[in-house]
């Protein structure tokens, strides 16, 4: 039954058509105003999703709003969501202009009607699959493939795969340069809402590539190790772009009372002209375990010249001659292996709820 409408002034007819999609306030309501092909129109401002601004996004050939969080689609003026989630629709307003003005009855939208959509591939529980130990490679290594060098990272990372190999896991070898995946977008700048697992990118964009390290890392692997070379004192831009898009993960740790990386081991390879190993792998030990991993005694092997030693041709040399380089990172691959067979086989239980875990990122600490 129709309530008594409650006309509400959002703004004047000619300010407000030159924008196609915008956010406005009526009284307490925040609705999402559109004015396209000459029709005005008129929808809850909030997704079903997670709650984001439609308002704040765009409007694609169809007609259809986009979430500007995580792309879910809902008409500009019915409110209905695109085609095969019909069911899934936000409340619409009749609206109108009167002494050009935009009015919107705020006492007589459509029903909102949430209809869960199929969740994402990487979503799903992780769960550890039957089978030998798993290790992953990721090498953080830049360059152009039409004219490729030789890498120190990459060499010892070799080294260590292959002895994972030997010792009977399963290996798998990601390199950042050969995937297409896009930077972080600051979606955690928006909202904490905003800033989801899988990542608010990965689901927009299903091209995006990055879903190949999420699966490595979250469900697959049961250790890691990750290659980087020192750039001006720091590891790659690859390793920063991978760790800004793995910001996901630690922002789910410190939301939900859930941990999504448990049991896992983490090792790392250093490779430099210059020096600053133990600031790299400071960044990358801090980081890494902020996402839940644990850490094999020795957790990192290294190798620079140093600064007094401008000779890329000899550190070249040395790092693809050096016998003790190999067996450290063989010697690596193992410690990692043997860390994560013991958590495996004694079933380690996860971390405490992130909520007892005071002064953790995000967490706000209460008086006692």
């Amino acid at each position: 039954m129709a309530r008594e409408p409650d006309w509400i002034d959002v703004g004047a007819a000619d300010e407000l058509k030159h924008r196609e999609l915008q956010p406005v306030a009526a009284r307490a309501t925040r609705v999402a105003l559109s004015f396209r092909d000459g029709q005005w129109g008129a929808v809850s401002n909030a997704c079903n999703h997670v709650g984001g601004p439609l308002g704040e996004g765009d409007i694609d050939a169809n007609g259809y709003i986009r979430c500007p969080w995580h792309g879910w689609k809902f008409h500009c003026r019915t409110g209905l969501g695109e085609p095969g989630f019909e069911d899934d629709r936000v409340p619409a307003f009749p609206v109108r202009t009167e002494g050009g003005r935009v009015l919107v009855d705020i006492a007589n939208p459509t029903k909102r009607h949430k209809k869960p959509h199929a969740p994402h591939p990487l979503a799903r529980k992780p769960v550890r699959e039957p089978g030998p130990l798993r290790m992953a490679g990721i090498s953080t290594t830049a360059m152009d493939a039409g004219h490729p060098r030789f890498s120190g990272s990459d060499h010892l990372l070799e080294h260590a795969l292959a002895a994972a190999r030997e010792k009977g896991a399963e290996t798998r070898l990601i390199k950042l340069n050969d995937l297409k995946f896009r930077p972080c977008e600051g979606y955690f700048s928006k909202s904490l809402r905003a800033c989801t697992w899988p990542c608010s990118i990965t689901q927009m964009h299903p091209n995006d590539q990055m879903d190949q390290v999420y699966e490595a890392l979250v469900h697959w692997a049961d250790a890691v190790i990750v290659a980087t070379p020192i750039r001006w004192g720091a590891p790659s831009s690859l390793y920063y772009k991978m760790a800004e898009r793995l910001n996901c993960v630690q922002v789910d740790v410190a939301t939900k009372e859930e941990q999504i990386i448990c049991n896992k081991v983490a090792g790392f390879i250093i490779v430099g002209g210059q020096d600053n190993i133990q600031g790299v792998a400071g960044q990358m030990l801090s980081f890494f375990g902020e996402l839940g991993f644990h850490f094999p005694q020795f957790p990192y092997i290294a190798h620079s010249r140093g600064w007094s030693h401008e000779d890329m041709e000899n550190n070249v040399r040395i790092v693809r001659d050096s016998k003790a380089l190999a067996e450290g990172a063989a010697a690596l691959a193992e410690r990692c292996l043997a860390i994560a067979g013991r958590l495996i086989v004694h079933d380690q239980p996860p971390a405490p709820p992130v909520g007892m875990r005071g002064g953790m990122k995000g967490r706000p600490i209460g008086a006692d």
